[in-house]
C-alpha cells in the first residue's frame, strides 16, 4: 500500500509495480515518513507479528502505534522494546535481532531514507531468522563435539605412543641381543622369525614416530601426507607381509596360494603398504574356517600394481562394502558370527592406500568369500588414482 502524492511522477502503472513488489517482499516492511505516519507497509508485517485488524498498517496510520505493538511481541525487557521512532538519528543504520515471546527470532533493520541531503523517512525491516539461528546453534554444538573427540584422540594417541615405546625398545633389545653370536648358534628358521620381529619392531617404531606429531606432542616428524616415499618392489613387499601372517594361518588352519609377476617398481611407503597386505591377510585367515583356502595374486597392470587377497570366508554384504572402510565399523555378519575386531584396520589401510593415490575395494559373494582389490599407481601418490 503505497501513497501516491509521495511518488507524483511515477505512472499509475508504474506504482502497481512498487506495490506489487512490496508485497513480495520476503520480509515485513514498514516505511514510515518524516511526520511520523506510515508512507507503505506489507501483509508480511502483520502475519508475522500477528497484528489484527484493530492495528492500522495502512497509509496515513502512525507508525508509532504499530512499532509500539510490534514491541509487545518482544522478550520482556529487552532494549529495542523500549526503542521508539523517536530514538533513531536520521543518518544512523541499525540492526538489531531481536527475541520474540513465542520462541522466535527476527532480525530488525532500521534504515534512514534520504532524497538528497534531505531526510524523508524511515525503512523498517523485519526478518524471521528462527531457522538460522537454530542451525547455527546446531553447528556451534557439532564443532563443541567434534572439537571434544579431536582432543581426546590426540590426548589418547599421545598417551599411547608413549607408553608404547617401552615395551617396544625391550623388543628391539632382546632381538638385537639373540642375533648375538655370544647368545647361541640360531638355524635358517630361527634366524628368519627373528628378522620378523625385528623388521616388525622397526615398523612399529615409525608408526609410533607418525602418531607422536599428528597428536601435537613431540618426538616425531613426517614428510608430505606422513608417508616416507621410496621405491616399492612388490615381490619383497608380499614375501614380508607373508612372513607376518604364516603363523596365522597355519594357525586358523587354512590353505594359502600365491603368485606374483615379475613387474616394475612402485613409488609408496614401503612400510606402510606392507602394513595394508598383512592387515589384508590376517582378516582373511580370521574370517575364513578351517580347511578354507586364501589366495594371494599380484601383478602389474598398465601404469599400476593390482594385489588381490581373496578367501572363502564369510564374505561382505554387499551393502556394507563402502561401510566397512570407516572408522570402527564392521560388517553385520562379522559382528554376528562373534569374530573379534576393532573396525580400525580396513579404515587405516584405506586411508594409506588412498593417500598413495590409489583404491581399495572388495567383493565377492556373502556366504562364499570376500574379495579385496587393491590398486596402487607406480607413480605414487603424485600421479595416482585417488580413491573415493
Amino acid at each position: 500500500m503505497i501513497r501516491d502524492p509521495f511518488l507524483p511522477s511515477v505512472p499509475p502503472a508504474h506504482v502497481r509495480v512498487l506495490r506489487a513488489a512490496l508485497q513480495a517482499a520476503p520480509l515485513g516492511v514498514l516505511c514510515q515518513g518524516t511526520d511520523g505516519r506510515i508512507v507503505a507497509a506489507n501483509d508480511a508485517l502483520g502475519g508475522m507479528f500477528g497484528l489484527g485488524p484493530e492495528c492500522d498498517i495502512s497509509p496515513g496510520a502512525p507508525a508509532r502505534t504499530v512499532l509500539e505493538e510490534i514491541a509487545r511481541r518482544y522478550v520482556p525487557g529487552h532494549p529495542a522494546a523500549r526503542t521508539s521512532p523517536r530514538d533513531h538519528a536520521p543518518r544512523i543504520r541499525r540492526v538489531t535481532e531481536i527475541p520474540l515471546r513465542d520462541g522466535r527470532v527476527v532480525n530488525r533493520e532500521t534504515v534512514p531514507l534520504q532524497d538528497g541531503d534531505a531526510h524523508v523517512g524511515f525503512l523498517w525491516t523485519y526478518r524471521d531468522v528462527t531457522e538460522a539461528k537454530r542451525t547455527e546453534h546446531d553447528l556451534r554444538r557439532d564443532n563443541e563435539d567434534l572439537e571434544r573427540v579431536l582432543r581426546e584422540r590426540r590426548e589418547f594417541t599421545a598417551t599411547a605412543s608413549h607408553e608404547l615405546r617401552t615395551p617396544l625398545a625391550a623388543v628391539v633389545s632382546f632381538c638385537e641381543l639373540l642375533a648375538d653370536p655370544a647368545s647361541g648358534t640360531l638355524d635358517v628358521h630361527q634366524r628368519d622369525f627373528l628378522a620378523a620381529i625385528a623388521r616388525n619392531a622397526e615398523h612399529m617404531r615409525q608408526v609410533i614416530t607418525r602418531l607422536l606429531p599428528a597428536s601435537g606432542a613431540p618426538g616425531g616428524a613426517a614428510g608430505p601426507h606422513g608417508l616416507e616415499l621410496g621405491e616399492v618392489r612388490v615381490p619383497r613387499l608380499l614375501d614380508h607381509a607373508l612372513a607376518a601372517r604364516t603363523a596365522a594361518m597355519e594357525e586358523a588352519g587354512v590353505f594359502l596360494t600365491v603368485r606374483c609377476a615379475d613387474g616394475p617398481p612402485l613409488r609408496g611407503d614401503e612400510h606402510l603398504l606392507e602394513r595394508v597386505v598383512t592387515n589384508l591377510l590376517g582378516n582373511a585367515a580370521k574370517y575364513t574356517a578351517a580347511g578354507g583356502d586364501v589366495r594371494l595374486t599380484a601383478a602389474p597392470r598398465g601404469a599400476a600394481w593390482e594385489i588381490e587377497v581373496a578367501d572363502t570366508g564369510i564374505g561382505v554384504p554387499e551393502e556394507s562394502r563402502n561401510a566397512i572402510f570407516q572408522t570402527f565399523a564392521r560388517a553385520p555378519n562379522a559382528e554376528r558370527g562373534g569374530y573379534p575386531g576393532s573396525g580400525i584396520g580396513l579404515a587405516v589401510s584405506h586411508d594409506i592406500v588412498r593417500l598413495h593415490g590409489g583404491t581399495l575395494t572388495v567383493g565377492g559373494t556373502e556366504g562364499e568369500g570376500a574379495v579385496f582389490r587393491l590398486r596402487l599407481p607406480l607413480a605414487g601418490p603424485d600421479g595416482g588414482e585417488r580413491a573415493a
